[in-house]
């Protein structure tokens, strides 16, 4: 008799572990509510519901997650005193969150690289990459893409007074410096056969080494190397563009609702005059007719 308040005692407290198991394995309770956002990737994540496509999920949680460049001047860069993230392609984004949401202060912004940013969308970190990313048949394959957002064209970036004026002055024996997961090291590969190329993780480590003279060329994009040519005056672009570079906003695959209802904000911005205000903001010029 003595043993039964102990055997009460034991039955009890296997029922309530049993309990609370089952709490934290119900999707609909709190442990996976993403209160603080810890479950869903920083403050709330680009998580999609279980059973809701992006766009639904985008508009049920009230905020899109876009994966951008924080060290691209003029297109995403990250103020090191204020913390804020600034470019031409935050401002794409912040517009596509207002037309989505309702306001553009709507949007989380989420550093990526051209390594990482489409790993970061497939595995549900971000909703959509605006980072100038270039459309091309691979990419294809990994994401959807956009109507069409930038046309750059890849060019080079050297010091002021090298010899090296256009890709025609490349050579094998020319250090070339590039970025990791970029389509610009492969283009200017196919051009020049026997190239020497070191790759960074991203463009200020790529500028970085140019300026410590580990290279005597970087090349990209035209758009990023200007924004390079404007922190220091001692760099300059030079040549043609040689080839075409038109930047897409890339989606996870399959998600043709939030494709479309994106190429719909597109094409509205450019119609009302939104999209050549924020052209001539960061570019300094209107941009090319279509």
């Amino acid at each position: 008799m003595k043993r039964l308040p102990l055997l009460v005692l034991a039955a009890l407290l296997v029922m309530l572990a049993a309990a609370g198991c089952g709490a934290s394995n119900n999707p609909g309770g709190d442990a996976d509510a993403g209160g603080d956002g810890s479950a869903n990737g920083g403050e709330g994540g680009g998580q999609t519901e279980a059973g809701a496509n992006a766009l639904e999920a985008i508009k049920e949680r009230g905020k899109v997650v876009v994966g951008v460049k924080f060290d691209t001047k003029l297109f995403g860069l990250k103020d090191p005193g204020t913390g804020e993230v600034e470019g031409f392609d935050v401002d794409i984004a912040k517009a596509i969150a207002k037309k989505l949401t309702g306001d553009e202060a709507n949007v989380e912004l989420k550093e990526v690289t051209s390594k990482t940013r489409i790993p970061m969308l497939n595995n549900g970190e971000i909703d959509m990459i605006i980072a100038t990313m270039t459309i091309t048949e691979e990419r294809k394959k990994e994401v959807d893409f956009s109507d069409v957002y930038f046309n750059a064209g890849q060019s080079l970036l050297v010091k002021k007074g090298s010899p090296i004026r256009s890709i025609a002055d490349v050579t094998k024996d020319t250090q070339v410096l590039g970025v990791k997961g970029a389509t610009s090291i492969k283009n200017i590969e196919d051009r020049v056969e026997g190239l020497r190329v070191k790759q960074y993780e991203n463009y200020q480590e790529a500028f970085t080494a140019l300026r410590a003279g580990q290279g005597e060329v970087l090349t990209t994009d035209n758009a990023i190397l200007y924004g390079m040519a404007q922190q220091d005056s001692n760099y300059e672009v030079v040549g043609d563009i040689f080839t075409d570079e038109p930047y897409g906003i890339a989606i996870k695959k399959g998600e043709t609702e939030l494709v479309q209802a994106v190429n719909d904000i597109l094409s509205e911005l450019k119609s009302n005059g939104e999209y050549d205000a924020i052209y001539e903001k960061w570019i300094g010029e209107k941009p090319p007719a279509e």
